[in-house]
């Protein structure tokens, strides 16, 4: 996800939340959100935020919903509801599952933004870069992602989602037999050959 212009994203239209329309409109409006965001640790593929600029509201919940965010330095994350009246109660989801509870509830309650070494520092976003270097930098690691197997990767996302809300012993349960499964995976033989060879894999993906 990237955007252009000097906001990545934020977030909703309020003027979409206003009295004029009622309720059945404005829970469309937050259930459609809701579904996007879970739809992204759905997708078999890594999904990677390139923010550049301020990032509020359900556009710092997009963040922390992606799989790996790169911001720029000048990039700032803020969920400022409470201040118009209405808390970020949907972006609280993904903050409180990318965040510090401490932190995410200072930004829930205060509106104040994080800075992009803030966010980096708290593990909001992956990395922070120059703002020339952002491009280069989001391209190296899609790159990198790309050099491996399409199913592996598929496979390995679905399993760390699914794990992590786990208990300990449950999530080595699920997460040993994936490792089985993983290795009847054609790819998973063939990495291991390569390997073995000393030789690049060529993945069926």
């Amino acid at each position: 996800f990237a955007a252009e212009g000097p906001v990545f994203s934020s977030g909703h239209d309020l003027k979409e939340l206003s009295s004029e329309d009622d309720v059945k409109h404005h829970s469309q409006v937050f259930e459609l959100c809701a579904e996007v965001m879970t739809l992204i640790q759905k997708l078999p593929v890594p999904v990677i935020a390139k923010v550049n600029g301020l990032a509020t509201a359900a556009g710092c919940q997009l963040v922390a919903s992606c799989d790996i965010a790169v911001a720029s330095d000048k990039s700032q994350f803020a969920t400022p509801g409470v201040n118009i009246g209405l808390f970020c109660s949907t972006p609280a989801v993904a903050l409180g599952r990318s965040l510090p509870r401490k932190v995410a509830l200072e930004m829930l309650f205060t509106g104040e933004p994080l800075s992009a070494h803030e966010a980096l520092m708290h593990g909001l976003v992956s990395k922070v870069v120059p703002e020339d270097k952002l491009e280069e930098e989001t391209m190296k690691i899609s790159q990198k992602i790309c050099e491996s197997s399409k199913s592996v990767l598929a496979l390995g996302k679905a399993t760390f989602y699914r794990q992590i809300t786990q208990d300990l012993d449950t999530a080595y349960k699920i997460t040993t037999k994936v490792m089985v499964d993983n290795l009847t995976l054609r790819d998973g033989q063939e990495g291991i050959e390569a390997f073995v060879q000393k030789r690049k894999p060529v993945w069926s993906h």
